[in-house]
C-alpha cells in the first residue's frame, strides 16, 4: 500500500515537473516571437536608446523586457482557445498514443490559469511600471537608478490606491451588500473585478472593430494579391505612371534650365497624398482657388522656384511615381494562375468565413431566446478527450479554430484603422518606447477579451477554464443576447454596404443623368453663367491688384 502511494506521489511530481517545463518552453517561444516583433517596430536612434548614460540604458532595457513580457502574454491569450480545441480533438483521435500522453486536462487548465495570472500582472503592474519607469526622472535627493525606482514605486502605489478606490465605488454601486470595510481591505477580491471591467471594455471594443475588420480584410487581401485583368488593367496603370514620370522629369529639367518662376504651366501645389491622381489634377487646383477667399489662398502655398521649393516638390512627387510604377510593373509579371485562381479563391474564402460566422451568431441568438443554450458563465470542471466539441467531429472543430483566428485577424484589422487615423499606428523602426508600451496594453486588453467574445457569440462549445469562466457579467442574459443581436446586425450591414456601394453609386449617377435630361435649358445654363461671372470677376480683381502693386512699386522707385 505504501509503495502504491509512493508511486502515485512520484507520478504526480513528474507530471508537475513536465507541465512546468512545457509552460517554460512555450513562454520562451512566445517571448522570442514578441521580442522579434518589438525589434521590428521600435526606434533605434539617439533620442530613444543610444546614450552615454548607463542608467538610462538600464531603464530602457528593463522597460523593454516588461513590454515584451506583456506582448508574449497577449499572444498566449489569443492562442488559448484554438490550442485547447485542437488538443481536445487530438486526444479523441489518438487516445492511447504514447506521444500525446503529456497532453491532458491538467496541462490545459494550468495554461489558462497562468495566462489569467500573467494578464493581471501585466495589465496592472508590469506595463504601468514600465511606462512610469521610462518617464521618471528621479527624486532630487537620490542619484542614479535608485531615485527613479523610488519615484516609480511611489507613483505606482498612488495609482493603485486610486484604482482600488474606483473599483470599490463601482462595486458598491453595482452590489450594495459588498460595500463594507472588510471588502475594501480584501484586495484580492478586487483584482478579478478590475480584470472583468477591463475585459468588458475589451469586448465592447471588439464589438466595434470586428465588423469593420471584416470589411477591411477584403481591401487588405485585394491590395496584397493581384486582381484579374477584367477588374484591374495593370498595363494602363503602368503606362499612366510612365507618362507622368516623363512629364515630371521634363518639368524639372525645364525649371533647372530656365531658372525663372514656374508660371507656364501653372505653379504646382503641394502633393495631397493621392499618387494615383495625375499631376495635372493637382495643377488644376489653382483655377479653383480663384473662387476661394484670400485667407484660404494664403493657407495653401504655391511651389515656385523659390529656395528650391519647386524642385523639391517635383522630386518628391517623382520618387513616389517611380516607386508606384515599379510596383505596378512587378504586379504585371505575376502569373495568370495567381490572378485568375488565387484571388477569387481568397475572396470566396473570406466571404464564406464571414457568412458562416454571421450564421453561427444568429443560431446562437435563437438558441438563447428559445432556451436551448445557457449563458456562457461556466463553473464546472472540463475534461479533455471525452467528446468532440462539434457535431461535425474533427472537421467542425478545425473550422471553429479557423473562425477564432479569423475573428482575431478581423478585429486587429479593424483596430488598425483608428490607430492610423490618430497617427499612433506603430511603424517599422520608427516607433518610440513610450508609444510601444500603450500599444502592448491595448493588444493585451484585446487578446484577453478574445476568448470571451468567442464564447459570447457561440462560435465554440468549449467552456472557458479557470478564472475566465467566472467573470460575473457573462451570466447576464440580457447583455449576452443584446451583444449577439448587435454583432450580427452590424456585420450584416457592413457587408451589404461593402458589396452594394458601387451599385448604389451607379444607380444614383443614372438617376441624376435622367433628371438632368428633363430639366429646362435655362436651369442647366444658369449655374454655368454664374460660374463664368464669378471667374471673370475674380480675374478682374487679380488684374486690378496686380496693376495697383505695379503702380505702387513704380512710385516708390521715383521717390527714391
Amino acid at each position: 500500500m505504501e509503495d502504491e502511494e509512493a508511486d502515485l506521489r512520484e507520478q504526480i511530481f513528474h507530471n508537475n515537473v513536465r507541465e512546468q517545463i512545457i509552460f517554460l518552453l512555450l513562454f520562451i517561444l512566445l517571448y522570442l516571437l514578441s521580442f522579434m516583433l518589438i525589434e521590428k517596430f521600435r526606434r533605434r536612434d539617439g533620442e530613444d536608446y543610444f546614450t552615454s548614460d548607463e542608467d538610462e540604458v538600464k531603464v530602457y532595457r528593463i522597460s523593454l523586457w516588461l513590454c515584451t513580457f506583456a506582448l508574449a502574454v497577449s499572444l498566449g491569450s489569443a492562442l488559448l482557445l484554438p490550442v485547447s480545441i485542437v488538443s481536445n480533438e487530438v486526444l479523441i483521435l489518438y487516445p492511447n498514443s504514447y506521444y500525446v500522453k503529456w497532453l491532458n486536462s491538467s496541462l490545459i487548465q494550468g495554461l489558462w490559469n497562468h495566462v489569467f495570472l500573467f494578464s493581471n500582472l501585466s495589465m496592472f503592474v508590469f506595463l504601468p511600471f514600465a511606462y512610469l519607469f521610462s518617464e521618471s526622472s528621479g527624486f532630487p535627493g537620490c542619484r542614479g537608478l535608485r531615485g527613479r525606482v523610488y519615484e516609480t514605486f511611489i507613483v505606482l502605489a498612488l495609482l493603485g490606491i486610486a484604482m482600488l478606490g474606483l473599483a470599490y465605488v463601482i462595486s458598491a454601486w453595482l452590489e450594495g451588500d459588498r460595500s463594507s470595510i472588510d471588502a475594501l481591505l480584501n484586495l484580492w477580491t478586487y483584482l478579478p473585478f478590475l480584470y472583468s471591467c477591463v475585459s468588458f471594455v475589451g469586448v465592447l471594443m471588439l464589438l466595434v472593430f470586428t465588423p469593420l475588420g471584416f470589411v477591411r480584410l477584403f481591401g487588405v487581401v485585394g491590395g496584397v494579391l493581384v486582381k484579374p485583368q477584367f477588374l484591374r488593367d495593370l498595363n494602363e496603370e503602368y503606362y499612366m505612371y510612365s507618362f507622368e514620370e516623363e512629364t515630371i522629369r521634363r518639368r524639372i529639367n525645364n525649371a533647372v534650365s530656365t531658372g525663372v518662376g514656374y508660371i507656364s504651366p501653372e505653379p504646382m501645389y503641394p502633393d495631397r497624398g493621392d499618387i494615383s491622381a495625375p499631376l495635372d489634377a493637382d495643377l488644376s487646383l489653382s483655377k479653383d482657388k480663384l473662387h476661394t477667399s484670400p485667407d484660404k489662398l494664403d493657407k495653401t502655398p504655391l511651389l515656385r522656384l523659390r529656395n528650391g521649393a519647386l524642385q523639391a516638390g517635383l522630386n518628391d512627387r517623382l520618387h513616389k511615381v517611380v516607386a508606384k510604377r515599379m510596383e505596378v510593373d512587378h504586379q504585371r509579371k505575376t502569373s495568370s494562375f495567381q490572378r485568375n485562381v488565387v484571388y477569387p479563391l481568397a475572396m470566396l474564402m473570406l466571404l464564406a468565413l464571414t457568412t458562416i460566422t454571421v450564421l453561427m451568431v444568429l443560431q446562437n441568438t435563437l438558441e438563447l431566446l428559445i432556451g436551448i443554450k445557457a449563458v456562457p458563465l461556466s463553473t464546472r470542471q472540463f475534461t479533455l478527450g471525452i467528446a468532440s466539441l462539434s457535431k461535425l467531429g474533427w472537421a467542425g472543430a478545425t473550422l471553429e479554430a479557423f473562425l477564432i483566428l479569423y475573428l482575431h485577424a478581423a478585429s486587429l484589422t479593424g483596430l488598425s484603422a483608428p490607430l492610423r487615423a490618430l497617427r499612433v499606428l506603430p511603424r517599422a523602426r520608427r516607433t518610440p518606447l513610450a508609444r510601444i508600451i500603450p500599444t502592448c496594453a491595448l493588444l493585451l486588453a484585446h487578446s484577453t477579451a478574445q476568448p470571451l467574445l468567442v464564447k459570447i457569440l457561440g462560435i465554440t462549445n468549449f467552456d472557458l477554464l479557470g478564472e475566465f469562466g467566472r467573470i460575473e457579467w457573462l451570466g447576464n442574459f440580457k447583455l449576452v443576447l443584446l451583444y449577439n443581436a448587435i454583432f450580427a446586425a452590424t456585420v450584416t450591414l457592413c457587408l451589404v454596404s461593402k458589396f452594394t456601394a458601387s451599385v448604389r453609386r451607379e444607380l444614383y449617377n443614372r438617376f441624376k443623368w435622367i433628371a438632368n435630361i428633363f430639366t429646362l435649358p435655362e436651369e442647366k445654363h444658369t449655374p454655368n453663367l454664374s460660374l463664368m461671372t464669378s471667374r471673370l470677376s475674380a480675374e478682374k480683381t487679380l488684374k486690378v491688384e496686380t496693376v495697383e502693386q505695379a503702380g505702387e512699386s513704380s512710385e516708390h522707385i521715383k521717390t527714391e
